[in-house]
């Protein structure tokens, strides 16, 4: 029998019904609840609960002993944003985000095995983010390469679809990591927006059409927002997301149910309020009445800072939970092989 879940904490944050929603009809609902915690992206924490098999790297193994500090360097703000395990919510929240715009969802739907192997396809994007941030400029180069021949082969290679899909990763990394640490600056997140711009090259975007500061890239999702839907197969993306398969050893010797809906919970909460409204829609839940959508929104413009305050705490409340683990469990093979090589 499965022990009982705890509600989530962030539910009561988000519109009623929202996430309990998104599970599928064959999840008992009392599954999405708090929890003990996962680690980070592609780490040794989640081989030892049994989530994942042993790392098998698409892209090679990382490369521990040549001196090259890669694209960005020890020194960036990218290094600092993408080390932290509290980057596995933002990561999440980017698949979210991302599965919102109907064209890019279309051709993820057609081409991704994501349903039948969801967990392949998180390590798979944890693998190509750790390999280009903390790899050679070889490595890096190589990885862009291969997902270049990939996008060119299955014909989503569009510009305006890898700009969303950048889009998505940058803004959700560089928010949940904003969460996490409030004294982040503003030129620290600028400077990470412009950084990027060199991992927007490596799938093969002209780094001048790329945003350059965090206001550029809170223009262009402005200027998306008129095109972005929940349609079939966002929900269908986002129902794999909050509650992916899991063996029913796994679910009842190790927390990794629990871990994982308060990742998905935190990931869902930490999304833009617009982000959520459009779940919603997607999933037929009641709309707000025309007459009373003044009065809302003046409520939730007035209650935003104790919304964002609440989401931020509990961000950090996970960090500092995460930061209780052994390093080999917080941190991803491709920081320990960059730290190895480069004598850090």
């Amino acid at each position: 029998m499965l022990m009982p879940m705890t509600p989530s904490p962030l539910e009561g944050l988000l519109p009623p019904g929202l996430l309990t929603g998104l599970l599928p009809e064959w999840l008992p609902k009392g599954l999405l609840g708090s929890g003990a915690l996962s680690s980070g992206l592609m780490n040794p924490l989640q081989v030892w609960l049994g989530m994942l098999p042993e790392p098998q790297f698409v892209f090679g193994a990382p490369d521990s002993q040549s001196a090259d500090p890669g694209l960005f360097g020890p020194e960036s703000v990218s290094w600092q944003v993408h080390a932290d395990p509290i980057a596995l919510i933002g990561g999440v929240r980017a698949l979210l985000l991302q599965a919102l715009h109907p064209e890019a969802m279309a051709g993820v739907a057609k081409w991704s095995d994501y349903r039948e192997d969801p967990w392949g396809r998180l390590t798979r994007t944890a693998e190509y983010i750790g390999i280009t941030t903390f790899g050679t400029a070889d490595e890096a180069n190589a990885a862009g390469a291969k997902v270049r021949g990939v996008h060119a082969r299955l014909g989503v290679d569009a510009p305006h679809l890898l700009l969303w899909v950048h889009a998505g990763f940058v803004d959700s990394l560089l928010h949940v990591h904003r969460l996490a640490h409030p004294g982040f600056s503003d030129a620290d997140a600028d400077a990470y927006v412009d950084e990027q711009r060199r991992a927007a090259e490596l799938v093969g975007l002209d780094a001048d059409s790329v945003f350059a500061t965090a206001a550029e890239l809170a223009d262009y999702f402005e200027q998306q927002r008129p095109g972005l839907s929940a349609g079939a197969d966002a929900l269908t993306a986002a129902r794999v997301l909050v509650a992916p398969p899991m063996s029913a050893q796994v679910q009842l010797l190790t927390p990794a149910r629990g871990a994982w809906s308060l990742v998905a919970s935190t990931a869902f909460a930490s999304l833009p309020l617009w982000a959520q409204r459009l779940y919603a829609q997607g999933l037929g839940l009641p709309d707000v009445p025309a007459g009373l959508a003044p009065i809302i929104e003046a409520s939730v413009n007035a209650t935003a800072a104790l919304r964002d305050a609440s989401i931020s705490a509990t961000v950090r409340g996970i960090r500092v939970l995460l930061a209780t683990l052994p390093e080999s469990a917080r941190t991803g093979p491709h920081v320990q092989a960059a730290r190895m090589r480069l004598g850090l």
